[in-house]
């Protein structure tokens, strides 16, 4: 029942701001406003930014969130965290981030208290949440043609070729961690040409899949989304624990399109279709 309220709450704020009707002469501070909800929505769009490890999970959800509300349109850019992050300090119209990492929320969020934080003001107050954590793993071809069956065997003569994130890529700095942890100089690896960057998270997954690379290391939603064979998991001794943070942002198209967001949001980790949806790929949702 509270999953339910919360819902409803947050999609009578829509309403109300729709019903107020009026235009926005800049990205509002606060998706603020109530009165009783009108009979027929008014269309509004949500901009949503996340991680591409997300883009499987929030395409099904999108259209599962359309029975629920009709009125939104739920319009996504799937990249690393990183790029959309620059994306947003850059100008973009963002209403909704969910990142891969805290590193890259923190840069956006005045409130951070890590010390990450670059200046910059973009998180919209009380919205940010810890949305779903994932898991570190290292993914082989069909057929492990190599034999790769650790992450230990990355120092050996096993390895032909490793693919990774750039190190700005949440999936890439996480990637460094286990190396190091393990003692691996990816300094030497890359001097051998054993390794081979990509983008973000899903180009890691594509280069495995294709069997270009012996392997990568990607997220254990990534590896379910692509088929992709898994040998080893990181343990907590070897990288950071994989939160996903995510937040209603200041740089939004309008109040009632931040409204939606936090509606959609509130959505993402309480109802049991999208949390199903979440958690049947590897996610675990942070209640």
């Amino acid at each position: 029942m509270k999953k339910i309220v919360s819902l409803i709450l947050a999609l009578s704020l829509l309403l109300a701001l729709a019903a107020c009707g009026g235009g926005n002469s800049g990205a509002a501070q606060s998706p603020a406003g109530s009165s009783s909800p009108s009979a027929q929505a008014e269309p509004v769009e949500v901009v949503v930014f996340a991680a591409a490890s997300l883009e499987a999970t929030l395409t099904q959800i999108a259209d599962l969130y359309k029975e629920v509300a009709p009125n939104v349109t739920l319009t996504f850019t799937f990249d690393s965290s990183g790029t959309l992050k620059t994306q947003i300090e850059e100008g973009a119209v963002c209403d909704l981030f969910l990142s891969a990492a805290q590193k890259q929320m923190n840069q956006l969020d005045a409130a951070d208290t890590t010390g990450t934080n670059e200046g910059l003001d973009f998180v919209l107050s009380d919205t940010r949440i810890n949305f779903v954590e994932n898991k570190v793993v290292r993914a082989v071809p069909d057929d492990n043609p190599k034999d790769i069956q650790s992450f230990s065997d990355l120092a050996g003569d096993k390895l032909s070729l490793l693919c990774l994130g750039n190190d700005d890529v949440p999936v890439g700095a996480y990637s460094l961690q286990i190396l190091d942890t393990l003692g691996i100089d990816i300094a030497a690896l890359e001097s051998a040409g054993k390794v081979t960057y990509a983008s973000n998270v899903s180009e890691v997954a594509n280069q495995v899949k294709e069997g270009a690379v012996d392997c990568g290391i990607i997220y254990a939603t990534d590896a379910f989304t692509y088929g992709l064979t898994v040998v080893d998991e990181a343990t907590a001794k070897m990288c950071d624990q994989v939160i996903y943070p995510a937040a209603v942002m200041k740089c939004g198209g309008s109040q009632a399109s931040q409204a939606a967001a936090q509606a959609f949001l509130d959505y993402l980790h309480t109802d049991e279709s999208a949390i199903a949806v979440l958690e049947g790929v590897g996610f675990t949702v942070i209640q």
